[in-house]
């Protein structure tokens, strides 16, 4: 990018001061080292005025770049953020026991006071669509942000590192006594506030097919105490989660949006389930690097949450097995099925 800024002074230099004279291209010797993506002759073999669309389309994207770093990681709100019990807004354990507490009796009486009424399923129309959009668009946002301000708080906090330690192993293990305060716990906030709207879901789930899933109800409760505690312990691991979690619900999201308005579904590709396994799979392999940085690397910060953490996550998993497992035979049983309906058809 540098580079493209430098030819394109010199190109309007020369153009200046002969404007009826078409630039020729410098002695290759001359020009600058540069990215593979643009080579020199070809930037200088443009004609002026596709020269000039080139540099207002690259400044655009640096001041896009420059302004999305701002707003996601350098903000004065996100540098200066700090979890306390009187400041930020759900942060009390009273009020996380409360709200989930809240959630489990809503999502048990809509379903019963539905299967009493025996009503017929109701059509949301577009609003489930609708949340599916804004939880893609919110999932994204934070992967976005917290990413930019791990890559933030690595560069500002690196010289308090020892030599072996890398970028990767900061994201795993945080050091001992951080404070829970800053640009990752800002972002850590903000997914552990997301995760009340995605209980919206459990909802929608109950008025269109009139069932309730255990596993679903367990899931969002569990999801939303474990994002709890890696706030109010400082938890090690948190980063990587989020990063992992964000990145496929933006990707689920985004499915359940293209298939909510009528766009054709992958019917013999279980993309939701296929990617609920391979983050539960990328968390696993977190949780491991996590158990190796504290003992060979001198501990890690909040690993007493981290241990109940990875029971919680422990029956997750547990769970899902069963549930995929019951869903593989279900779907073997009905091609078996499907099968023999049409060997007797033929017949």
């Amino acid at each position: 990018m540098t580079f493209i800024f430098s030819m394109a002074s010199f190109s309007l230099t020369r153009h200046s001061r002969s404007p009826n004279l078409v630039a020729s291209p410098a002695p290759l010797r001359l020009i600058p080292s540069c990215s593979p993506s643009l080579s020199p002759l070809l930037f200088l073999s443009l004609d002026f005025f596709t020269k000039q669309k080139l540099i207002l389309a690259v400044a655009a994207a640096e001041e896009m770049v420059n302004a999305a770093t701002f707003w996601l990681s350098e903000h004065p709100s996100i540098v200066g953020f700090r979890w306390s019990h009187t400041q930020s807004w759900g942060s009390t354990w009273s009020f996380l026991f409360t709200s989930i507490s809240l959630y489990l009796t809503l999502s048990l009486l809509l379903s019963a006071a539905i299967r009493l009424l025996r009503t017929r399923p109701f059509h949301l129309g577009p609003l489930s669509a609708l949340h599916s959009l804004s939880m893609a668009l919110i999932s994204v946002t934070i992967f976005a942000g917290i990413l930019l301000s791990a890559a933030a708080e690595i560069r500002d906090t690196r010289w308090f590192w020892r030599r072996s330690k890398t970028p990767f192993q900061w994201l795993l293990c945080l050091p001992l006594g951080p404070r829970p305060s800053g640009r990752v716990f800002f972002w850590s906030y903000v997914f552990y506030l997301s995760r009340f709207l995605h209980m919206f879901r459990t909802f929608f789930a109950i008025v269109r097919r009139r069932r309730l899933a255990f596993s679903q109800l367990f899931n969002n409760s569990i999801l939303t105490f474990m994002s709890f505690l890696w706030l109010e312990f400082s938890q090690s691991f948190q980063v990587l989660a989020i990063l992992s979690t964000t990145l496929v619900y933006s990707a689920v999201y985004g499915y359940r949006f293209w298939t909510a308005v009528g766009l054709p579904s992958a019917c013999d590709f279980p993309f939701v389930v296929n990617c609920q396994i391979v983050l539960l799979g990328c968390h696993v392999a977190c949780h491991v690097g996590v158990l190796a940085m504290h003992f060979l690397k001198g501990g890690c910060n909040g690993i007493g949450a981290w241990v109940l953490n990875s029971v919680l996550n422990g029956v997750m998993m547990l769970l899902f097995l069963r549930f995929y497992v019951e869903k593989m035979r279900l779907g073997k049983r009905r091609d078996i099925i499907n099968h023999g309906q049409l060997r007797d058809k033929e017949t």
